[in-house]
């Protein structure tokens, strides 16, 4: 009986530690139960950083072969969509092809005075355009270009480039080739013309033709009315810079000039040569208002343009980009030799 009664309690008291034990488990299950719950909820953080890396990484990759989608594009400098915009005239002149000129030595180009270099075939043409810019005259003279997908090679005149640094930056910005013509476009063949002197317009037109892109121009350069001196000639061979002359001139310069004459006289001496590179001006009123019936007569008669480009840029000399900023009275902090674009961004606009 009282083996009995002792298996009877020592039952029940199993029964309860048990009881107690899972309890006591459960309880603390409970308890732990929001901890586990709040590490796991953190577990899944690094898979979106991830994701967005490995996002960020095929974003990059497809720009080199498609468009990416405008949410993960950066936003391109103004510049580069001009260049990159398709052409959206099915019958336009366009740009038939693209040189790229190694400038080392100083070469020259234009039969007028350069015979070295014959690279143009048959029906070829290369549009260049003095003295600008100015206002109405170049941005007319860029609109018929752009009309007609085309592209020219502007000579500017230092001086002006700083009267007007917003058109010679439309210049640029449109896929242009921008080389220099002198800082105020004087005879470096005068009387009183002094080596240094001479110099010193080129140079000085070189710093202000790159204060007013923000950017190196092209190391290209045409002498004010041809006139080639020769100690400059050879200084450029130093300097890496390319000499332009011409083959056709179009003399839309000359006094009672008018669009339907300087027309004329591209065409009949192209004609007659079958190529060559053509000297305008867009300071000239007259040209711009020339240049959509010009390039259709070029479009008609088969001839083809040809984009002139250099290998690298022509760097400035400091002691110019000084004096440069000291006649213009321009703090010459050294911020203010970076191109808008690196200062002054769109980040809203509506």
């Amino acid at each position: 009986m009282r083996n009995a009664l002792g298996l009877m309690l020592a039952s029940v008291l199993a029964a309860v530690v048990i009881a107690g034990g899972w309890y006591f488990y459960s309880s603390r299950a409970d308890q732990g139960a929001p901890k586990t719950t709040a590490a796991r909820a953190a577990d899944p953080l690094p898979a979106p950083a991830k994701l967005a890396a490995k996002d960020d990484v095929e974003t990059t990759a497809a720009l080199a072969g498609k468009p990416a989608a405008p949410a993960a594009a950066p936003a391109p400098a103004p510049a580069p969509v001009q260049q990159t915009a398709t052409c959206t005239n099915p019958n336009a002149l366009g740009v038939s092809r693209v040189v790229e000129i190694d400038t080392t030595g100083g070469p020259g180009f234009g039969f007028d005075h350069f015979k070295q270099f014959d690279f143009l075939t048959d029906k070829e043409v290369v549009l260049t355009f003095d003295d600008g810019p100015w206002p109405v005259n170049t941005p007319a003279v860029l609109k018929a270009l752009a009309d007609e997908c085309t592209k020219g090679l502007f000579f500017s005149v230092g001086k002006h480039a700083t009267y007007h640094p917003e058109i010679l930056r439309q210049v640029l910005a449109q896929g242009h080739t921008v080389g220099t013509h002198t800082w105020s476009h004087v005879n470096l063949n005068g009387k009183k013309m002094t080596e240094q002197m001479a110099k010193d317009e080129v140079e000085k037109g070189i710093s202000a033709v790159k204060w007013a892109l923000g950017t190196n121009p092209s190391p290209f350069f045409r002498f004010p009315q041809l006139q080639h001196n020769p100690a400059i000639v050879s200084y450029f061979g130093t300097r890496n810079v390319a000499m332009f002359s011409t083959d056709i001139d179009s003399f839309d310069f000359r006094k009672g000039a008018t669009p339907e004459k300087i027309i004329e006289t591209v065409m009949t001496r192209l004609d007659k040569l079958g190529k060559g590179i053509i000297l305008m001006h867009d300071f000239q009123k007259h040209t711009g208002e020339a240049m959509p019936a010009l390039l259709a007569r070029l479009k008609a008669g088969g001839y083809k343009v040809v984009q002139m480009k250099a290998k690298t840029t022509l760097q400035t000399l400091p002691e110019y980009d000084e004096a440069l900023m000291k006649d213009m009275k321009v703090p010459t902090a050294s911020t203010t030799t970076r191109p808008i674009s690196s200062v002054v961004q769109t980040v809203s606009q509506r």
